[in-house]
């Protein structure tokens, strides 16, 4: 039987997923990261995007986050983020009113908007349209 780590995600709202996994894939601020058992103490910043659980028997779990932070200890991984959603329950007409609004307000800038808030917010649709694009082609195969 293969290694597991403990992986818990935990959005403002509530608890999204708490399980094992062989390991899981985040989108940290420095880059893509892989985490398996064992690995090693880490602390770091996560951007929106997708975290990936591949759990035992190939199974897999795709759950978006807004960003947040990552707490890696040998045994146990624990998410927290402001928004966490699986990537099945992520409602796309509304990825794509934000992204649109975000846009606008980048192009117009006399929006109410704070550039810092439009530029998020965009980085924030962006991902969840990406997730929402990879879990589709998956279902296709």
């Amino acid at each position: 039987m293969a290694m597991t780590i403990h992986v818990d995600i935990v959005s403002a709202e509530s608890e999204i997923f708490s399980g094992v996994a062989e390991h899981i894939s985040v989108p940290a601020q420095m880059g893509e990261v892989g985490i398996y058992p064992r690995h090693t103490q880490m602390l770091t910043p996560l951007k929106p995007g997708e975290v990936r659980i591949f759990k035992h028997g190939g199974e897999e779990e795709a759950i978006y986050v807004s960003g947040g932070v990552m707490e890696v200890q040998p045994h146990v991984i624990t998410i927290l983020s402001d928004t966490a959603v699986r990537a099945a329950d992520l409602d796309e007409a509304a990825a794509l009113e934000a992204k649109r609004a975000a846009e606008e307000a980048l192009a117009n800038r006399s929006g109410g908007m704070e550039l810092a808030e439009a530029q998020t917010q965009l980085a924030e649709a962006m991902a969840q349209l990406q997730t929402i694009a990879r879990v589709r082609k998956k279902l296709s195969r």
